[in-house]
């Protein structure tokens, strides 16, 4: 909680005024019973016309003074909160692309979009309320008993006995309903999460016919969220009937005091309806300030919620750490760009090594072919290269340096990565090939698009580069994605390029056009290429076979199915024997 209250820090002159001219509001309010005392005990009393248009006037004028007074506060309210909402959510946007992949696995996508979307507004709402009712509303009940102390003692004390018995039945159905109300919730989050999936997984569902099981899955959910829901609203349901009974128990007996009084000649008619005004204020309030506390409970929860998000340390710091000047630079052989050194890696919470003893040095310019079983660690093994996961032990080398010793950005300018699903955003294509490189020329980003194979792709859309994409690239097949991104990670001239798996989609001869328009680069990148096809990768410098997240065996094509029985079985699983 209290990481979000430096977001504040700028609005400190708000978060007073708020309050301030709130009360200078309800202070108005506070007087206006009075005058409606006065037009009654003096006005109407003495049939003065001209006396009942002044008081009249000094009302309007009171009504226009809160009014300036309640828009003023707003203001500021909505100044301190909004500002607020947008520090919280870039810091919090800010501190989630610092996570490495481990802690993005870990929290998962679906629970940070909720923590930067209704978690943050509904504590910006939180706070809005806060700065315009949380010193109103105790101020009017207390300010209307002082008033009614002024009118008359006697009467006032049932106000000392019926705002604390307001503030038992109020606080009391609060106190059972806040809990239930976490556990609405709670409910509430599964629901969206079965929603998330069932909408990011609808061609899944559709194409295995499982309409049925997920609408019933849904309806399941929908219910125990109702069902709870239905039980808290009972209980909250009992706080305007007891207030109210509450409420008008009092007013009868105030107006049996007062008409008692007024009998004695001790109170006056309009002072009678000034003290049952003050009593109807109270009532109000009092479910305003309940209905307050209901919404800052909700507010501080959703504001735990995005703390603990904000706690969470990335395991991946962006800055290198600080090292001796001697040694971390030095390389015994030059001409190495990439090396591993007994690298292994253990995701958080799993038992065991996904990657064990992983040692093997790239020559610059080589390319590397890495194959294996479903599960063997090839993605692991390329995505440690910029350090998207960090080695549990061991070390990488790139050009002879720690990889934990680069600044994150350095090192991602060397290395050009296309993952396995390819993902495009939405714009125009240019917008897109730019991520790879935002000042890159015309002829860069043609050459990038003729060497991945995408040149026609562009040539068949109209306006070429300025082609729209729609969210997703969903206006593209997936061989045609899957080329665009090859370009998009091709225009920034990388020293490490890696494709992993990213030409599944791609037809045999177009597969071999691009790995032949990658070799003749001028760059001359260094290249892994992470495949299921052997096709893909025998032609490579040196192939790495993985099984079971050990190296089985490196070596060349021929070599390999000679002596490696895992890569002779992925190639006789692709070719019939001759």
């Amino acid at each position: 909680m209290k990481k979000l209250y430096v977001y504040l820090s700028n609005y400190k002159k708000e978060c007073i005024l708020a309050p301030l001219f709130k009360m200078l509001e309800a202070s108005f309010e506070l007087v206006i019973p009075l005058v409606v005392s006065a037009i009654i005990d003096v006005g109407i009393t003495n049939g003065d016309g001209n006396y009942i248009a002044r008081m009249c006037l000094i009302m309007v004028m009171l009504g226009l003074f809160g009014l300036v007074s309640s828009v003023t506060a707003q203001y500021f309210a909505a100044r301190a909160a909004a500002g607020f909402g947008t520090k919280v959510r870039h810091a919090l946007f800010s501190h989630i692309q610092g996570f490495s992949f481990s802690e993005i696995d870990k929290m998962g996508t679906a629970t940070l979009i909720t923590r930067l979307t209704s978690d943050i507004n509904q504590v910006q709402s939180g706070v809005n309320m806060v700065l315009r009712l949380f010193l109103r509303s105790p101020f009017i009940v207390l300010g209307a008993m002082v008033m009614a102390f002024t009118i008359d003692v006697k009467a006032a004390l049932i106000f000392v006995v019926t705002i604390p018995l307001l503030s038992l039945v109020v606080f009391g159905v609060m106190a059972v309903s806040i809990p239930l109300y976490r556990k609405v919730q709670e409910r509430l989050d599964r629901v969206l999460g079965i929603t998330r999936e069932n909408l990011t997984g609808a061609r899944v569902i559709r194409a295995f016919h499982k309409e049925e099981e997920e609408k019933s899955r849904f309806e399941e959910g929908l219910e125990n969220l109702t069902s709870m829901q239905t039980y808290v609203g009972k209980i909250s349901a009992f706080l305007n009937p007891l207030t109210y009974v509450i409420i008008n128990a009092a007013t009868l007996v105030l107006l049996y005091t007062g008409a008692v009084q007024v009998n004695l000649g001790n109170l006056t008619q309009g002072e009678v309806v000034a003290l049952v005004n003050y009593m109807s204020q109270i009532l109000v309030e009092l479910i305003k300030l309940a209905n307050l506390i209901i919404t800052i409970t909700k507010a501080v929860a959703c504001a735990r919620r995005v703390s603990s998000v904000l706690e969470v340390e990335s395991t991946m710091p962006t800055q290198p750490s600080l090292q001796s000047e001697e040694g971390g630079g030095i390389k015994e052989d030059q001409d190495i760009m990439v090396r591993f050194s007994h690298v292994g890696l253990t995701y958080q919470g799993a038992g065991a090594e996904s990657l064990s003893d992983i040692d093997f040095s790239v020559r610059r310019g080589e390319t590397v072919g890495i194959i294996g079983g479903t599960g063997s660690g090839k993605t692991s093994l390329v995505h440690l290269i910029p350090r998207f996961y960090d080695a549990t032990r061991g070390e990488i080398l790139i050009d002879g340096r720690n990889v934990k010793d680069y600044p994150l950005e350095e090192l991602r300018q060397k290395v050009g990565i296309v993952m396995q699903k390819a993902v495009l955003f939405q714009g125009t294509i240019r917008e897109n090939l730019c991520w790879g490189k935002a000042n890159a020329t015309e002829e860069e980003l043609i050459k990038a698009l003729e060497t991945a194979q995408a040149k026609e792709v562009v040539d068949g859309k109209e306006g070429k580069l300025e082609a729209p994409v729609e969210q997703g690239g969903k206006n593209f097949s997936g061989g045609q994605r899957q080329r665009l991104t090859i370009a998009r990670a091709l225009v920034r001239k990388p020293e490490i390029l890696i494709l992993d798996d990213s030409a599944s989609a791609l037809d045999y001869a177009t597969d071999a056009r691009l790995r032949k328009a990658i070799r003749e680069m001028e760059e001359a990148p260094t290249v892994f290429i992470v495949s299921q096809r052997t096709s893909s990768i025998q032609h490579a410098d040196k192939i790495i076979v993985l099984d079971d997240g050990e190296i089985a065996a490196v070596g060349v094509h021929e070599q390999l199915l000679e002596s490696c029985e895992v890569y002779r079985e992925i190639y006789d699983s692709q070719y019939k024997k001759q």
